[in-house]
């Protein structure tokens, strides 16, 4: 798309049942038996907005339906949905044919139908899911159910076995269960500990001798050594014997473990048990009993410490446990930072002391924030093993195949990121009918589908500037199904690949942000969908190109779809820095005229986590801060909201641009958004605020701090001020580790530029955040201090999390935000 092009919307819902909950006008203290929340102002269509609508307890806008599934037979469909004035949730009943939000199924036959995951046997005449922690298994030719297991146990995992016994998981051993029968075995013993020693020998000459000389002595051992081998012999013959024993050795912990289809191989990946860190507390201060309660959180990403995964195979015919080579992976001895000790050097000179012994290429299986599959992948023969495994430096991903003979992991696939592997875009899978492996990779700056035989070069099965992601694999390997923004970076369609010719179609024309669920008969799709001003809705389409979808849920209520909101136009803006342009959203002001002499103030709201899409065509997460830049809009601001170079959407360059350097691309971007703005939406650029949350909170630090003359005033919500303060899986990708690297950390910190602030701003900190903690907002507040700074406020939450839970702190927060931009942004 041309930079500069402005892409319109205007959406208008339909009409449905409201679902705000009852109103309370009573304005006295509810008895302490029953806490009541204040019932949100009545909204009409064309009456302004105010703050204590928009920042009234969700519920007044209806609630999505959330976590679908299809039923067995692919002629039903399951949602949870939040009820009204509780954070409970009830399960719908959805028939494809009726019309309505469906019935709700009373908790005593949930069971039947709440599973949204189980597995399907052979014959396709049984599915076993997990219920509560108990094993059910549902026969699929008349729905029966039945209860396989029913235990304080937490059961989990179900597979089915290729003799056609049905496993599963208890705690880290697994089970067999023969569903005819209603048999249980034990199938392994895993134990964390070392393995007893036999009955000893005698060890030197005193002992020998004791044993010759005190018959006594030498009886015992001679009755001690009878009866171990009386029951290892009763062992291996009574059929009725618990199984034996697997010791893994002590100080381990099992990070995962997968099954062979076959049921007689496991594949372990162990890990030794790290000493917890000491001193990481939060102090909360509104407790039950009045009293200051320490809670334990998460360590620094300067304090963790680097985990080596052990791989190995146990044969269960034998309880035998062999480790599996991974020398051989390609790039694994690479000293991958080197250029990075070698700049901290020179910038700290005899200061830069990095780590004696550098842990960063210890390997691990990858950790893909967004997926529900293993990282071990069985065949369905249960003749091949695959793992996917990266780096603890974040550098390298290898897609691996187990080699038998040699009992080694073999490249299949390696992909290194010179910034960080991605924590998304890992999918990955055997075929049904061949011995080859679909996934996903950013190999060409864009996550795209591939396919590979072991030894072989893969094959893209996709290409182009775009995204694929949730890929579905139909059980004869016709079609790979998958979402992907081919149309634009913020529009979400779902396609399908044929595995036979490589032909891509499009099957989905939804205009926003669309999620599918395959039907168990693969012939229908089950669509989440949304748009800039719909939340996520269901619809329902045939699993084919040019089918149309048809809507089936109202869940909106209609006070929100009956609200003529201020949709924003979505704005490639371009950019002085990259070549691709910076999308953002434009919410223009009511009676909005481009020749207006007296220009218009505005606001950047920055979106938070980073590596997050917020400009794209679907309902924002942001709900609330959609409601308050329609506001804004309606009060004479134009408001914009950018995919900051970080943002997720746009590609593997966009995503890493940060590396080593947080803060200042995003800001440069910022500053090109003030730019568009002031040529294209008539705003002063005199007259211009931002704010933002955690991610955007640390934005609006480094704009106020490193470009003080680009925003009059700013607003930074449960902010991190201190990178090397936050935690490990995030950071490290970003700025590796402050030992290693303290120059990325110590540019990326607003701390380090505090002294540049000169504008007004505003601190929202959440103290009982575990997320981003009240001591990154304390150490730089007391750092403003030190240097001076006046022009600075600071609202505290007592008891708010990192995501607001109560109503009363939303509406103090934005109106301290909404006060600022009205004080800092007045006509001058």
């Amino acid at each position: 798309m041309n930079k500069g092009v402005i892409i319109g919307l205007s959406i208008v819902l339909s009409a449905c049942a409201s679902t705000t909950p009852e109103s309370d006008s009573s304005n006295t203290l509810a008895p302490p038996s029953k806490v009541t929340q204040a019932a949100p102002p009545t909204l009409s269509s064309g009456a302004p907005l105010t703050l204590e609508q928009i920042m009234a307890h969700p519920d007044w806008m209806g609630n999505s339906p959330v976590s679908p599934h299809w039923d067995s037979n692919s002629k039903q469909i399951y949602y949870q949905q939040k009820i009204a004035g509780s954070e409970q949730y009830q399960l719908l009943q959805h028939s494809l044919t009726e019309t309505g939000n469906g019935q709700m199924i009373p908790l005593g036959e949930q069971y039947k139908v709440g599973h949204s995951t189980g597995v399907t046997n052979a014959d396709n005449s049984h599915r076993a899911y997990i219920w509560q922690g108990n094993l059910l298994l549902e026969t699929l030719s008349d729905g029966k159910i039945t209860v396989l297991t029913q235990s304080s146990e937490q059961d989990a995992a179900p597979q089915w076995l290729n003799s056609g016994l049905l496993a599963f998981q208890r705690g880290s051993n697994y089970f067999f269960v023969d569903t005819h029968t209603g048999h249980i075995r034990q199938l392994t013993d895993l134990r964390l500990e070392e393995q007893p020693e036999a009955v000893p020998e005698p060890a030197d000459h005193i002992a020998r001798e004791q044993h010759k000389l005190i018959a006594y002595v030498a009886l015992k051992q001679q009755r001690a050594a009878e009866k171990e081998a009386h029951q290892k012999a009763r062992q291996a013959a009574d059929p009725t014997s618990s199984v034996s024993p697997v010791y893994l050795g002590k100080d381990q912990r099992i990070v995962a473990s997968s099954l062979s289809p076959n049921g007689d191989k496991i594949i372990l990946v162990l890990q030794a048990v790290q000493s917890p860190m000491e001193g990481n507390i939060m102090p909360n201060y509104i407790t039950d009993d009045g009293r200051i309660e320490s809670v334990k959180v998460r360590a620094r990403v300067h304090d963790e410490v680097a985990p080596q995964n052990q791989f190995v195979l146990l044969d269960l015919s034998n309880n035998e446990i062999e480790k599996l080579d991974t020398s051989l992976l390609p790039g694994l001895g690479d000293d991958v930072l080197a250029a990075v000790r070698k700049e901290n050097q020179q910038r700290y000179g005899d200061d830069y002391q990095p780590p004696e012994e550098d842990k960063g290429r210890n390997l691990s299986l990858i950790d893909d924030w967004y997926w529900s599959q293993s990282a071990i992948q069985w065949n369905n023969s249960g003749s091949e093993v695959a793992l996917m495994l990266t780096t603890w430096d974040n550098k390298d991903r290898w897609l691996t195949r187990l080699d038998w003979q040699k009992k080694r992991l073999d490249s299949v696939h390696h992909l290194r990121d010179e910034a960080w592997i991605n924590y998304k875009f890992n999918s990955f899978g055997w075929l049904n009918t061949r011995d080859d492996l679909y996934f996903l990779s950013e190999q060409s700056g864009y996550s795209q589908l591939y396919l590979v035989t072991p030894g072989k070069r893969a094959k893209a099965l996709t290409k182009g500037e775009f995204e694929v992601d949730e890929i579905t694999l139909t059980k004869d390997d016709g079609y790979i199904y998958f979402q992907a923004n081919v149309k634009h970076p913020g529009i979400y369609e779902i396609y399908r690949v044929a595995l036979t010719n490589g032909k891509v179609e499009a099957l989905t024309n939804l205009a926003g942000n669309t999620h599918y669920l395959l039907s168990p008969d693969e012939s229908q799709l089950l669509l989440t969908h949304s748009k800039l001003s719909q939340p996520n809705e269901l619809y329902l389409q045939a699993a084919k190109a040019g089918a149309k979808a048809r809507r089936l849920t109202h869940t909106v209520s209609k006070a929100f779809s009956d609200y003529p909101w201020t949709i924003p136009d979505v704005v490639a803006v371009p950019s002085n820095h990259t070549e691709q342009p910076i999308y953002a959203k434009v919410y223009y002001p009511k009676g909005y005229d481009a020749s207006k002499a007296n220009k218009y103030p505005a606001v950047i709201f920055n979106h938070g986590a980073g590596y997050l899409q917020n400009s794209d065509l679907g309902f924002s997460g942001y709900f609330r801060e959609f409601m308050f830049h329609s506001m804004l809009a309606q009060q004479g601001y134009v408001v914009m909201d950018m995919d900051y170079r970080a943002s997720a959407g746009y590609g593997r360059d966009w995503r890493t641009a940060i590396y080593r350097d947080m803060g200042r691309p995003e800001t440069e971007d910022l500053a090109d958004g003030v730019a568009w703005m002031t040529t294209h939406a008539n705003v002063d650029k005199q007259r211009v605020g931002t704010y933002g949350g955690s991610y955007g909170g640390f934005m609006t630090f480094m704009a106020l701090f490193t470009q003080p003359d680009l925003f009059q005033c700013g607003s930074a919500l449960r902010p991190v001020s201190d990178w090397a303060h936050y935690n490990y899986g995030y950071t490290s990708n970003i700025l590796n580790t402050p030992q290693i690297d303290p120059l990325a950390y110590e540019r990326s910190s607003p701390i380090y530029y505090a002294e540049g602030l000169t504008k007004p701003l505003l601190i929202n900190a959440p103290m009982v955040d575990d997320n981003v903690f009240f001591q990154d907002v304390v150490r730089l507040v007391q750092r403003l201090i030190e240097l001076e700074k006046e022009d600075f406020e600071t609202a505290i939450y007592p008891v708010e999390p990192h995501g607001f839970r109560q109503p009363s702190s939303w509406l103090n927060e934005y109106r301290r935000i909404y006060h600022l931009f009205g004080e800092c942004l007045a006509t001058k």
